[in-house]
């Protein structure tokens, strides 16, 4: 994914200017004076001059040292200037004399939110809106503190009341959106950021946050809306141009035709960007030397694609290779983290590199094949690429499709996800076929199989989908229904879905069908262990179209649940049917999504057939090559030789 918007949008500086009742000041001084110097220290502020601000600001001061006001509008000017040491004690000087003075406490948390002292904003801010309880902009400041603290709900009621007071206010409305985005609520998320787009169309922030809302809802086809005109407003914002490419994938009526082509754009637009920048790197000489192999990756945590890597780096045969990883993202490290860590030869953290210094990095180390396992996902780096820091370079993994780039020369696949007389000409890559499954599975935790199914328990079969919610197409939707409303008595349970629109057109879809809600469970989001439990609860797993499962096809199948799937055009929507046909299973292949439900009740109606699966799948996937890390790993090594014997001159 791109980098999370976390940019707060705070209120200007507050002088004593605003209507109200007159603050207290002390009686000793000329108050009038000092009162006349701040107003003309106003005005050159306001023409930008803060010298002679600041310079009259400081004759108040001393005109009238126990004049509040005077300390305010100084530590304003100050602030402004940059200098913040200067600030502060100007505000202290402020609050030494009118301690619960509003505007004194508003602007001092302002500066210690600005420079991370959240402790301290916190009670400054508070002890403003004692006094002034209606300050719209000390209850934004106030969020933002209470957000930075990790107080989310706090932090959202604060904004709430903030834009009751000032219902025009943008930048409040785009804090409002993030922060009930990050609380998990997108229906109201996506409220707060249609208020901004209402006013200004093409705030990009603003239609990234909307973009990544519809995404987190489940809508690709919404969310494509305004990630392509960010695109057409940047077009040279690539992390932006990856991720229109990434949710094409997902949106239903893309044809594979023009998904190739918006690659191309991307590559070729990438090209005339960002030259080449090597062209030279370490010599072949001995044909069987070790290999030093590269892999870039933001997701080498808890997450899929370090699942599938941690295996085989533990695996690779150190006499053949040796193992660089380059880590970066913006996700914080964790338990996995440490193992693919504790596994590699060299361990690179370049999240602090740019783009040219990651690839220098790279050419450094001397890397003979580096391998992408992030294409157009979650943060891409495929400028790295371009500037051709190694002599082979691979996508395997993380994107299951070209990435559009000449200088990405192979992709790592396997001919049931990719037909090459279908697929190779939809690649700028030359795909290289590992010779079972692109995949290789192990699950992460140990959970038993229930050798009852659960129709034998109840009575009723039940289907079910563990797929994130932006693969759930209304087409797909609809076959759904069309299946529950051909197996009598049937129930669909479906996890993870947390947008209540989201669940609602589903809902929807499944009525145009003859389904009742009430045949229908959603489930939250449980740790992984608690996931894998929940196919204990299901007979058979639906698959989606286009994008189709790889991870969760694999934990399916593992836990003795078998998967109805449909071919597709493009690699993604051939993932789960792939490994279904490596096991022999092309019965529960759908050639197309229009004879999807009719794979599926055919399928369900052999209930005999259904219990034996249930407890023979484990069994015949443990002792297939799916699980033969040691084969896989042998088979990953010989296709990395193979490029660099290759693409690398003697």
């Amino acid at each position: 994914m791109l980098k999370t918007l976390l940019n707060r949008i705070l209120p200007a500086a507050a002088s004593a200017k605003p209507a109200g009742a007159p603050l207290p000041a002390l009686d000793h001084g000329d108050v009038a004076r000092a009162d006349t110097l701040v107003e003309q220290g106003n005005g050159l502020e306001d023409a930008g001059d803060l010298d002679g601000a600041e310079a009259r600001y400081r004759e108040a001061v001393a005109a009238a040292p126990g004049h509040a006001r005077a300390h305010l509008n100084l530590g304003i000017a100050l602030a402004a200037k940059g200098d913040t040491a200067g600030a502060e004690r100007a505000y202290e000087a402020c609050l030494a004399i009118v301690p619960d003075h509003p505007f004194g406490n508003y602007n001092y948390a302002r500066l210690a939110f600005l420079r991370e002292d959240f402790a301290r904003a916190e009670s400054l801010i508070a002890a403003a809106l004692r006094a002034r309880p209606d300050f719209p902009q000390a209850l934004v400041v106030q969020s933002n503190v209470l957000d930075a603290l990790g107080k989310t709900e706090a932090a959202i009621e604060a904004m709430e009341v903030a834009q009751r007071l000032q219902p025009d206010d943008l930048g409040g409305w785009f804090n409002l959106a993030i922060m009930l985005q990050k609380a998990g609520r997108p229906d109201a998320a996506e409220g707060a950021v249609n208020r901004v787009l209402a006013v200004q169309a093409d705030n990009l922030a603003a239609l990234e946050l909307a973009m990544r809302i519809h995404a987190n809802h489940g809508f690709a086809a919404e969310a494509l809306a305004p990630i392509a005109r960010i695109v057409q407003l940047e077009p040279t914002a690539w992390a932006h141009r990856s991720f229109e490419l990434m949710l094409m994938n997902f949106a239903g009526g893309v044809s594979s035709e023009a998904l190739f082509r918006r690659h191309l754009d991307f590559g070729r637009d990438l090209a005339l960007a960002v030259p080449v920048r090597f062209d030279r790197w370490r010599e072949r000489l001995d044909d069987q030397r070790r290999l030093r192999i590269g892999y870039m990756s933001c997701d080498l945590q808890s997450h899929p694609v370090a699942a599938f890597l941690a295996p085989v780096i533990e695996n690779h045969d150190r006499s053949r290779v040796e193992v660089f990883c380059y880590a970066f993202g913006d996700r914080q490290p964790d338990a996995m983290t440490a193992r693919l860590r504790k596994a590699s030869d060299h361990w690179r953290d370049a999240a602090a590199l740019s783009d040219e210094q990651l690839a220098q990095a790279i050419h450094d180390d001397g890397i003979d094949v580096l391998v992408d396992l992030v294409g157009h996902t979650s943060q891409p780096r495929l400028s790295v690429f371009r500037r051709r820091p190694a002599p082979v370079q691979a996508s395997w993994l993380g994107y299951l499709n070209t990435t559009g780039l000449a200088e990405m020369d192979f992709r790592l696949c396997d001919v049931r996800t990719d037909p090459p007389a279908i697929s190779q000409p939809q690649h700028t890559e030359r795909l290289l076929f590992l010779p079972d499954s692109q995949w290789c599975y192990r699950p992460l935790h140990d959970v038993a199989v229930d050798p009852i199914a659960p129709f034998e328990r109840h009575g009723w079969l039940t289907y079910g989908s563990f797929n994130a919610a932006l693969k759930i197409t209304p087409a797909i939707c609809r076959a759904w229904g069309k299946i529950l409303q051909r197996t009598p008595g049937s129930r669909l349970v479906v996890a993870d879905i947390k947008s209540e629109r989201k669940r609602q057109a589903m809902l929807a879809d499944l009525a145009s069908e003859g389904v009742a809600a009430e045949r229908v469970e959603f489930l939250p989001r449980v740790p992984i262990a608690n996931y894998l439990n929940l196919f204990n609860r299901v007979d058979i797993a639906l698959d989606t179209v286009p994008y189709g499962g790889g991870t969760t096809t694999l934990d399916a199948l593992w836990m003795g649940v078998p998967v109805v799937a449909a071919v597709g055009d493009t690699p993604v929507s051939r993932s789960a049917a792939s490994v279904l046909a490596y096991l022999g299973m092309d019965e529960w292949i759908a050639p197309s999504i229009d004879v999807y439900a009719d794979v599926a009740v055919a399928r369900a109606a052999d209930r005999g057939a259904l219990a034996a699966l249930r407890r023979g799948l484990r069994p015949k996937m443990a002792a297939s090559r799916l699980t033969d890390v040691t084969s896989f790993v042998a088979d990953l090594e010989a296709a990395y030789r193979t490029m660099w014997l290759e693409k690398v001159p003697c």
